[in-house]
C-alpha cells in the first residue's frame, strides 16, 4: 500500500512554540513517521532549539569522523582556537537496521579564546570561517552544527531508525524541524541528510535545486563553501548571508530566493514595488533558487516555511494556541495534534513564519506588511 501513494519529495516538519517553551522531540517524531512513504531509509534527521540550557551560552559542535586522525586533528584545531568546557560522544542508542559504516559522533562545547571578539557578528564571522576551514581541510571531519543551545541529528535510515539512535524524545525544546529524505540526485551518506545547519540556521528541503551551481559560486564569494555533496546545503547559507550579513527581513529574502518572473514583476502596479523587485532581481540574480521546493528554515527567533514562486511542491501551515506548525501534510501535524485552531496553504514565493517572544505568524497578509513596506523603502532608496 505504501507504494501506491503518489510521492512529490521529502517529508519535512517543523514545531515553533513562539512563547519558548519547551517540549519534547517526541512530537516532532510522531509527526514525522507519519510521513514514512516520503523516504527510503537514505536520509532523516532533526534540528532542535533550546536543548542545551545548562551550557546556553557556549557554540556546540556536532562533528561526525570517518577516521581516528581526523578526530585528533580537529581536537587540535578546536584547542588552538577555543576554550573547550565539556566535549564528549553525542549520546546514541545501537539500532541493528542502520547500515554501516555509522560515523564517530561528537560534540563539544566551546568559547572563543580571544576575549576582545566574543560577541556580536564578529564572533558569528569566525565561528562560520572555522566551520568552513574544518569542513574542506580536515579530510574525514564535518562539522554538521555549529549553534549556540541547539543541534542537529542526522544519519543515514529511516526517521523512526534515526530518532531512536539519536533518542531524540529525551531532548525538550521550543523548536523542532525534521526530514524524511526521498532520493533525488545526491548520495545517500550521514553527512548529506537534512538538516543542514550553519551557526544557528537549520533548513529541511523537500524538492530540488537546479541553480545549485550557481548558488554555490556565489556564495564562495562571502566565505561560504559546499562540502557535503547535497544540494540543500546552499539554502543554509544564503539565509544566513541575506538576514545575518545583508540584515533582510524574510519577506525580501522570499522575494530574492523564489523572485517573482520578469513578467509578474511589469504587471506590477505600484511603482516603488516594481523598482524594488527589479532591483532585488538584479542585485541578487545568482541567489535565486530555481527548481521545485518547500523548505523550512529555523535559527534560535525564527521558523519560517518557504515555496518556490510556482508552489510545485507542497507545504502546509497550522496553529494550534502559540504553536506554529509547518509540514509537507496535514496529516503529518494532526497526528501530534489533532485540535488545531486553524489551517492555511501559504502562497508561492510568501514565506510564513512565527517569532519567538510574540505569539504572531505572518500569514497571507498580502505581499508585504507595514514594517516590511518602511523596510523596503529604505532599501530601495539604497539600491
Amino acid at each position: 500500500m505504501r507504494m501506491e501513494k503518489d510521492i512529490s519529495g521529502c517529508g519535512i516538519i517543523g514545531i515553533m512554540n513562539e512563547q519558548g517553551d519547551a517540549f519534547s522531540g517526541e512530537d516532532v517524531v510522531v509527526a514525522i513517521c507519519n510521513m514514512m512513504e516520503r523516504g527510503n531509509g537514505l536520509g532523516a534527521g532533526f534540528a532542535g532549539y533550546g536543548i542545551y540550557p545548562e551550557l546556553k551560552d557556549c557554540w556546540c559542535f556536532h562533528l561526525m569522523y570517518h577516521n581516528q586522525t581526523a578526530q585528533g586533528e580537529t581536537e587540535h584545531y578546536l584547542n588552538d582556537r577555543f576554550t573547550v568546557t565539556h566535549h564528549e560522544p553525542i549520546p546514541t542508542k545501537k539500532i541493528k537496521t542502520l547500515r554501516p559504516p555509522i560515523p564517530s559522533l561528537y560534540r563539544y562545547f566551546l568559547t572563543i579564546n580571544d576575549e576582545t571578539e566574543n560577541g556580536g557578528g564578529r564572533e558569528q564571522d569566525m565561528i562560520l570561517g572555522y566551520v568552513m576551514e574544518i569542513n574542506r581541510h580536515i579530510e574525514g571531519a564535518f562539522v554538521f552544527s555549529s549553534g549556540k543551545n541547539m543541534g542537529v541529528f542526522k544519519g543515514v535510515g529511516n526517521p523512526d531508525e534515526i530518532a531512536e539512535f539519536y533518542q531524540i524524545p529525551g531532548y525538550t525544546g521550543y523548536i523542532w524541524t525534521a526530514h524524511n529524505r526521498f532520493p533525488t540526485n545526491s548520495p545517500g551518506w550521514w553527512g548529506g541528510a537534512h538538516p543542514f545547519g550553519i551557526l544557528d540556521w537549520s533548513v529541511v528541503h523537500n524538492g530540488e535545486i537546479s541553480s545549485y551551481g550557481i548558488n554555490r559560486r556565489y556564495l564562495e564569494n562571502f566565505g561560504y563553501y559546499c562540502c557535503l555533496s547535497t544540494d540543500t546545503e546552499v539554502m543554509a547559507y544564503l539565509f544566513d548571508l541575506l538576514v545575518r550579513g545583508h540584515g533582510l527581513p524574510f519577506e525580501l529574502v522570499g522575494k530574492i530566493l523564489a523572485s517573482p518572473f520578469w513578467s509578474q514583476i511589469e504587471r506590477c502596479e505600484d511603482e516603488e514595488e516594481k523598482g524594488l523587485l527589479r532591483s532585488l532581481r538584479i542585485i541578487y540574480g545568482s541567489a535565486l533558487v530555481n527548481g521545485p521546493f518547500s523548505v523550512i528554515v529555523a535559527n534560535s527567533r525564527y521558523m519560517v516555511g518557504l515555496n518556490d514562486r510556482v508552489k510545485l511542491r507542497p507545504l502546509v501551515a497550522a496553529r494550534k494556541g502559540n504553536t506554529l506548525y509547518l509540514s509537507s501534510e496535514e496529516a503529518a501535524i494532526r497526528a501530534t495534534c489533532r485540535d488545531l485552531d486553524t489551517v492555511w496553504m501559504p502562497k508561492a514565493g510568501e514565506p510564513t513564519f512565527g517569532r519567538l517572544g510574540n505569539g504572531e505568524t505572518k500569514k497571507d497578509t498580502g505581499v508585504f506588511g507595514r514594517k516590511e513596506q518602511r523596510d523596503m523603502r529604505q532599501l530601495s532608496s539604497v539600491l
